[in-house]
Order: structure tokens, then C-alpha cells, then sequence
């Protein structure tokens, strides 16, 4: 389209999201004419919360051109494997898994995986636990870099950990250098249309910046969406019950792990994510069940930090998603669209996918409405598909040491597909056919699905298991082996985490 019908996009809020809409919206819309405005309110912070991302933050900075290189040290960025789950099950044997991201080798080993699955749910006792199957388990553990050798031509997705506020900061420098203009200020109050479309704000400079479009960055307060808009919030608190986080910092060694870690405490979890100067850690919550002065203690006391004086931020969650993500002339992108705890570092994952889906709406809308009910649908699977995957988690947790761990387990609400999908896994059926059946495996795989299930040991009690036939004893303990080689020698085509973030990360790009 040579001369669309929008000339003005106003993004109120930076942060990550700001930015990474403001970047990727630039780039494409740019050579149309359209112009992007970022209002920052001046009061940024300065250290931000250690975050992890999926594969898709790297999708996004390719996107852009920008290499590894570039943003990783300005971000104490380091790479990630995927993600260690560590006594959410007491299930012997089972106490911890490893979620990988996805590879092009996976093949050759996962099927393994399935099949002894498979034949532990049936009742015979076989091993079935999902690291001893996967490769980026098995080089996680030797803490390598997910970036193989030149003449290991296979192709691995993984993530990163970072600052957020320094993420923030380096794509919005970058984005000024490219076009974007910068606004600091805080809006006092939005003037709307008789259509109920948004015209304009009124900044706290005096200045009134009119728009043909908003795009709503401002966080949890989601001023535009929820507040001017009147866009209804849908919390998930009655099947994600944590509402409270607290972050503090540690210190890291030289010897840098490649993965995140979520430890279970006794009313949540802790996230513990390394970056290159420091652990960034965090206690996950639920403030019915603890309050935040014991919530600190407990955090402090699993870091081994009671008696520091290190400060400790308390924040609050506002977990769930809005009843629509675009309405009217605005669109919402991270907070302020809705949020779902981290426990699978889903939220810029959130972010470029509806910046992504938005944008090619619009444009093939030749930048109207025409697509938004398409979109907003898309969305709100998009949340419950993988709010459904978080939901899992507690639901098969085993413990019995709190309250709020029984409650989680016996919760029953639960979504149709969530139990269709525990009803297919107890029942021995096929768990890929009913991710098919469902149309929900664009958000969590058959692999994804495996690794949590099989990880949190959900099988029959060990006393209720049969010794295996001759024939699969056999087959297992040759399957086994060559699982055990083929992984062994792969990993020998990966370095150290450590060495790849102090030499050359371009490989990576």
C-alpha cells in the first residue's frame, strides 16, 4: 500500500515492549510514511529484574539485523538451554526435569523418550525420565553454550537471560538512532472521539499528542486499553493462584549455568537466572496462602542471604488477560494486554507475537479494522493455550508439605483441553493426536508436553509397576546406550558457556 490511511502510531509507555513494538513497527512501516512516537514517563529504573525469553527474543533481534554481539554485553545477557524444574514432584527419581528447547537432532533420541513413556504408563518399569533423552539437558548440565561447532551443521533454538531495564534502554537508543521519536513525559489525561476512538493525550508538558492509532504499552495501569477504553480485565486466579513476586540479586562465579532454574518453595517458587554479573533470583507467590514478610525470609533463607542487607523488591502480579486486545484505535502489547507468571518465560514471547500478528492484521486490513475480531481471537488462545501449559505445572505437583501445594493439585479448575489432555496421558492414549485433535500444539508440543508430564514422574506408584519382559529389558538397556553415546559425542561440538560470553559471541548471530 502506497499512501495508508494511518500517518501517526503513538506508543505510550517504553520498557521492553514499548521498544521492541516501536523497533519492529518502524522498520516494517517506515518506507509507508507512518510515523512512531514512544511517550516514556522519565521515571525508568535503573536495575531490572534478571528475565528469560524463549527462542522467539532471538527471532525478533534477527529481525532487525541486530547481531548477538551487539546487544548481549550492553544487556549482561547470557544464553539459555532451557529451563530446570527442581522439587515440584516428590516422586523418587523424578524430584527434577529440564524443559529444553527445541533442536533438529531432537529426533533421534525423543522417540525414545515417548516409547518408554508410553510403556511406563502401561505399568512396566522402565526408565522414563526426560533429561536422560535430550540433548540441550546434556550439555546444560556440562554448562555449554547451545552454539555448535562450524562443522556440526545442525540448527538449535534457545533463549537468553538479560537485564530488562537494560534491554529496554538499548533498543530505545537504537530506535531514536533509526527515527523513532522520544517523548518523555506522563499523560494526565486521554481525549477520546464521539466514536469512542482515541485522539489524543494530554502530556504533562502542556503538549497535546493526537494520533491515528495507540498502541498501549503502559503496563499493568493500562491506561488506554482498560482504563480509557473500559476493555475488561479476566484474572486466572482461580487456577494460577500466585499474585506477588520478590526480586534480589546474588553473586555469580565465573562459571556461568546455561539454563534458569525454578526451585518449588513451600507457597510458590523461586526463579533463579544467571546473567554475566550477577544471579538474578525471585520468589514467585501467592499472598493468600504466605505473607510478604515470610515470603522474604524464605527466599533470603533458600539464597543463603538472611543476614545480608541486600534490598529486596516486593512486587505485585496481575495475572490474567483482557477481554480484548485491540479495540477501537488502540491495540495492547505486554502488561498491559495481560500477563501470566513467568514460570516459562512467556512474557516477550507474548510481546513479539502480538506485535507480529498485529501488524500483518493491519496491513492486509489495509490498515483498518477489518481483521481485529480474527486478531483478538487469536490472542485469546494464544494466552489460554499456554496458561493451560503453566497450569500443569501445579496440578501435577506431588507435595504434600503446604497447603498451597494440596490446593494446587486438587484445584478443579481447570479448562476443557487441560483435562482432556490429563485425561489422555492417565488414559495410555496418544498424546500427539489429542494435541491435533485439540489444535493446541502450536502453543506447547508433544516434546513440551513429554518432558513436564514424564519429568514430574506422573506414572503409576513404583510398587504398582511390573518388571519389564525380557525383549524390552533388552531393547532398553540398547536403546539407552545408544542414546547415551549419540549424546555424548554431540556434546563434544559445544564450549563452555563461559568462554563463548568472553570471546567471540558473533558465532552465535
Amino acid at each position: 500500500m502506497d499512501n495508508p490511511k494511518i500517518k501517526n502510531i503513538v506508543i505510550l509507555g517504553g520498557g521492553t515492549a514499548g521498544w521492541m513494538a516501536a523497533s519492529l513497527l518502524h522498520k516494517k512501516w517506515q518506507p509507508l510514511g507512518i510515523k512512531i512516537t514512544v511517550v516514556e514517563s522519565p521515571d525508568i529504573g535503573i536495575i531490572g529484574v534478571g528475565e528469560g525469553s524463549t527462542p522467539l527474543l532471538k527471532v525478533f533481534f534477527d529481525s532487525l539485523d541486530i547481531s548477538e554481539s551487539e546487544w548481549m554485553p550492553a544487556c549482561n545477557a547470557t544464553y539459555k538451554n532451557g529451563i530446570s524444574f527442581l522439587n515440584w514432584s516428590t516422586v523418587e527419581g523424578y524430584e527434577g526435569y529440564f524443559h529444553p528447547f527445541p533442536t533438529s537432532l531432537d529426533f533421534a533420541t525423543f522417540g525414545f523418550l515417548y516409547k518408554y513413556a508410553a510403556l511406563r504408563r502401561q505399568g512396566l518399569d522402565v526408565l522414563a525420565h526426560p533429561n536422560r533423552f535430550s540433548l540441550l539437558a546434556n550439555i546444560t548440565e556440562k554448562h555449554l553454550a547451545p552454539l555448535p561447532a562450524e562443522n556440526f551443521p545442525f540448527h538449535f533454538q534457545y533463549g537468553y537471560h538479560f537485564d530488562s531495564v537494560l534491554i529496554g534502554k538499548f533498543l530505545r537508543e537504537r530506535a531514536k538512532e533509526k527515527g523513532v521519536e522520544h517523548i518523555e513525559a506522563t499523560v494526565e489525561s486521554v481525549e477520546q472521539h464521539d466514536n469512542g476512538d482515541i485522539k489524543s493525550l494530554k502530556l504533562n508538558t502542556g503538549q497535546d499528542l493526537a494520533a491515528d492509532f495507540f498502541i498501549d504499552c503502559s503496563g499493568f495501569a493500562s491506561i488506554l486499553l482498560q482504563k480509557t477504553l473500559k476493555v475488561p480485565f479476566l484474572p486466572f486466579a482461580e487456577n494460577l493462584f500466585n499474585d506477588s513476586a520478590i526480586a534480589v540479586p546474588t553473586e555469580i562465579s565465573s562459571d556461568i549455568p546455561s539454563e534458569t532454574v525454578s526451585t518449588a518453595l513451600s507457597n510458590g517458587w523461586v526463579w533463579k537466572i544467571p546473567l554475566t554479573n550477577r544471579f538474578g533470583n525471585g520468589y514467585v507467590y501467592s499472598s493468600k496462602y504466605t505473607s510478604p514478610d515470610e515470603a522474604e525470609t524464605e527466599l533470603r533463607t533458600h539464597l543463603g542471604i538472611l543476614d545480608s542487607d541486600v534490598e529486596a523488591r516486593h512486587l505485585k502480579m496481575k495475572v490474567g488477560r483482557t477481554e480484548e486486545t485491540w479495540r477501537n484505535n488502540c491495540v495492547a502489547i505486554g502488561l498491559s494486554q495481560g500477563f501470566i507468571e513467568p514460570l516459562e518465560a512467556t512474557a516477550l514471547q507474548f510481546v513479539y507475537s502480538t506485535i507480529d500478528e498485529f501488524s500483518t492484521a493491519f496491513e492486509e486490513g489495509e490498515f483498518t479494522n477489518q481483521y481485529r475480531e480474527d486478531f483478538n481471537a487469536r490472542m485469546n488462545k494464544n494466552f489460554e493455550g499456554i496458561r493451560d501449559y503453566i497450569v500443569l505445572h501445579y496440578k501435577t505437583n506431588s507435595r504434600t508439605d503446604t497447603q498451597y501445594w494440596i490446593d494446587n493439585r486438587e484445584n478443579t479448575n481447570l479448562s476443557d483441553n487441560l483435562r482432556e489432555m490429563l485425561s489422555v496421558w492417565y488414559g495410555i492414549e496418544d498424546l500427539e493426536a489429542a494435541l491435533t485433535r485439540l489444535n493446541i500444539g502450536q502453543y506447547y508440543s508433544l516434546r513440551s508436553w513429554t518432558c513436564l508430564l514424564a519429568g514430574m514422574g506422573i506414572f503409576p506408584k513404583q510398587e504398582n509397576l511390573s518388571a519389564a519382559d525380557e525383549a524390552n529389558a533388552q531393547a532398553a538397556i540398547s536403546d539407552l546406550d545408544y542414546v547415551d553415546n549419540f549424546l555424548a559425542s554431540c556434546s563434544l561440538n559445544f564450549e563452555p558457556h563461559a568462554k563463548v560470553l568472553k570471546t567471540d559471541m558473533s558465532q552465535g548471530s
